[in-house]
């Protein structure tokens, strides 16, 4: 499925109470200061109970090569969340999971740099987990390659989050109880 998060489009504008107050190119919302926006991230478990984490390509236009959430975005201007999140999770990995196979696991606002790239994320970002057996299948202008990280060993590299993206400590720590609680005793 082809829907590229190259920059262009449109992002939804929102407050700090994350009501949509407007709408802005994507690109233009990420130049700096960065606009808040609203955004998703997804942490999908497999039935190991690892997380699929994903290593950006390349040619993202930001934030390229770094590893991060199971995939992330933005939601359409009037799009729900829940649907964007599985919009991109059939873009970037190619997996078919329903908005209500998704779990909302909160919001989360942050504001962090892209020192490579010098773009701002400023988002209002709305996280989800759940739980898949089905094999990507990459989109390789997304994603460079896929993982999957017990949720124990990721706490263990908390003192060093080189390689990658500024966002990812903040939504795993946001996910993480979440995550937990869909995790097998």
């Amino acid at each position: 499925m082809s829907d590229p998060e190259d920059g262009q489009g449109l992002v939804e504008l929102v407050d700090r109470a994350g009501r949509a107050i407007g709408a802005l190119g994507k690109l233009d919302a990420h130049l700096p200061p960065g606009h808040l926006h609203r955004a998703v991230s997804v942490f999908l478990l497999d039935w190991s109970d690892r997380l699929l984490i994903q290593r950006r390509a390349a040619g993202k236009y930001h934030s390229a090569g770094l590893w991060s959430n199971t995939c992330c975005g933005h939601p359409r201007p009037g799009e729900r969340p829940s649907a964007a999140a599985s919009r991109r999770l059939a873009c970037e990995l190619g997996l078919v999971v329903a908005p209500n196979d998704l779990v909302a696991a909160g919001t989360v606002m942050y504001e962090v740099g892209d020192p490579a790239s010098g773009l701002i994320e400023r988002e209002y970002d709305h996280l989800f987990v759940g739980r898949t057996a089905d094999q990507p299948q990459l989109d390789e202008a997304e994603v460079a390659e896929i993982t999957a990280v017990s949720l124990a060993d990721l706490t263990a590299i908390t003192l060093d989050w080189s390689g990658f993206t500024a966002w990812f400590p903040i939504v795993l720590r946001a996910a993480m109880p979440a995550l937990s609680s869909l995790a097998r005793p």
